[in-house]
């Protein structure tokens, strides 16, 4: 690993994200708004109360574990390989992990924008989301 600290906060950070998503199943009438986090089912005006609330910042703490995990997962395929070997000679594996890391680090900070505007909607009454 390049980052063995960045891995070890990727790792801490996947319990944490766990916790929250129990806790909001469990929490008044749980999240009830699908694995989309659906807008309209979403809002403070339909379901009240702290599980959505807790659903989203499970996503966000998520979403950074996830980027962490990326980053170091780029940072060791392309800094740690052994010497004279090309690109083209690396193994379908690491390949792989370069285009999912890739698409991770492409799409999170846009769900991750998306869930703070729909987290403002709920607790600041904006109008991100209204049709």
């Amino acid at each position: 690993m390049a980052f063995p600290r960045r891995n070890a906060l990727r790792f801490w950070l996947r319990p944490g994200s766990l916790y929250l998503l129990t806790s909001s199943a469990i929490v008044g009438t749980g999240v009830g708004t699908g694995w989309t986090v659906y807008p309209p089912l979403s809002n403070s005006l339909y379901h009240s109360g702290p599980a959505v609330d807790m659903g989203i910042f499970r996503l966000h703490i998520a979403g950074r574990s996830r980027i962490a995990g990326s980053i170091n997962f780029l940072v060791t395929i392309f800094n740690m390989k052994t010497r004279g070997t090309g690109r083209k000679a690396s193994p379908l594996f690491p390949w792989s992990v370069i285009v999912t890391t890739y698409l991770l680090l492409l799409s999170l900070p846009v769900r991750a924008g998306a869930i703070t505007m729909l987290r403002c909607d709920r607790l600041f009454g904006t109008n991100f989301f209204t049709p």
